[in-house]
């Protein structure tokens, strides 16, 4: 695998850092901006809805430069907002700069998959994907509880300073590893092309289980917390360790995930998909027992992200003619689901049904991914028989014996 696109992990690494940390740092947030810890929390859905708008909007504007310009611009912005936000002395302004640093980090999203697909041959297009995207899986282990950590020993602004620094070295590696130049982009696509290109009920229904698939475990994962504490009877000092122990899942999901992507696409999102189904109904019947708890999240984790680089990979095979919009339209099916999967859990909790029933909404979603995979394969096999019986009959034509014409 080239160095490049581990590079490129590092820049979700720690980009998706914050994307997910502000989590652990509300409660400081709040006090020191002098609003609600619920206004405060606007900030989390500010930065989800900067990326579903962000990811196509950047991929049409950076679709004429070379990815490596595209890349560490994208990173110039972010990093830079993050130096804005750690100095804002009021909400509005840093409001703002969640969503400058939101559309940025949409932008790299797909840049940066296209460029790491681009990297490899095709049979190692979900490897490298897998390679991206566990950056984010390790900012979810590593970079969200240090920041929380970094937050308690000093405040809520030493993590953004922290995000800015780290996302400074990145680009700096960035510049470096990935390839630049002109070379790149002679020939690239028009964006007439590549709408054109996007124009497939296929990949649309790729998208569609996108969202589902990530909002399945994302609408679980978002309330886990209180899950555990207020459901199973695990204290708060573990909640950190049983999350840990998700993400642990998650890597190793993405591990096989990343092997199996371009070989058997259909397959793994079936299986993704109906047993994330399956952990969370169990999960959501058993959330009283705590070893049971325990148990079903490490299966979330795993059935979360074995699906990521099938998701990732497969629709630049779709749409092999829009190889930058195809992956910003992808990230943003990933933030649609997780966006409106929360909001659909945050629903069943004021309803009355209790913390534990999020797990039914995950499990609605894991079944409906099911049934498009389901649906996707059918459209495989019935355009894949339909190539084959063209081919035979190209070939049954060329049999045939050509006439001999005697002189």
């Amino acid at each position: 695998m080239p160095l490049a696109v581990y590079i490129l992990g590092l820049g979700i690494f720690t980009q998706g850092t914050s994307e997910f940390m502000l989590a652990g740092l509300l409660p400081g947030m709040a006090a020191d901006l002098n609003v609600s810890i619920p206004d405060a929390g606007l900030l989390i859905s500010a930065f989800a809805v900067g990326m579903v708008v962000g990811a196509p909007l950047l991929a049409v504007a950076t679709i004429g430069w070379p990815r490596r310009t595209a890349l560490v611009a994208l990173q110039a912005v972010f990093g830079a907002a993050h130096v804005v936000g750690a100095v804002a002395s009021g909400y509005q302004l840093l409001f703002a700069t969640r969503i400058v640093s939101a559309v940025a980090y949409a932008g790299f999203w797909g840049v940066a998959v296209a460029t790491a697909v681009g990297l490899v041959p095709a049979a190692a297009r979900g490897k490298a994907v897998a390679v991206v995207a566990s950056g984010l899986t390790l900012a979810t282990i590593v970079g969200v509880p240090a920041g929380t950590v970094l937050s308690q020993v000093a405040d809520w602004r030493a993590a953004f300073w922290a995000v800015a620094a780290a996302t400074a070295v990145s680009l700096v590696c960035t510049v470096f590893a990935v390839p630049g130049g002109r070379s790149d982009v002679e020939g690239a696509p028009s964006v007439r092309a590549e709408l054109r290109a996007m124009a497939r009920p296929q990949l649309w229904l790729s998208y569609a289980i996108t969202a589902c698939a990530f909002g399945g475990v994302i609408v679980t994962f978002s309330y886990l917390a209180s899950v555990l504490t207020e459901v199973s009877g695990v204290s708060e000092g573990w909640v950190p360790a049983v999350l840990a122990l998700f993400g642990v899942g998650g890597l190793l999901g993405m591990a096989v995930g990343g092997r199996l992507a371009e070989q058997f696409p259909i397959r793994v999102l079936a299986l993704g998909t109906g047993t994330l189904a399956a952990a969370s109904a169990l999960l959501a019947l058993t959330a009283r027992s705590t070893a049971a708890t325990v148990v079903l999240v490490f299966v979330l984790g795993v059935a979360g992200y074995v699906t990521n680089p099938a998701l990732q990979s497969r629709v630049f095979a779709l749409a092999p003619g829009a190889g930058n919009l195809v992956g910003a339209v992808n990230t943003s099916a990933f933030n649609v689901g997780n966006t409106l999967a929360p909001m659909l859990g945050g629903l069943v909790i004021s309803a009355g049904f209790g913390f534990a029933a999020v797990a039914w909404v995950g499990a609605a979603l894991g079944g409906l991914g099911l049934a498009g995979a389901v649906w996707a394969g059918r459209l495989q096999n019935r355009r894949d028989g339909g190539e084959n019986r063209s081919e035979k009959s190209r070939l049954s034509r060329d049999d045939r014996p050509v006439p001999v014409r005697l002189q």
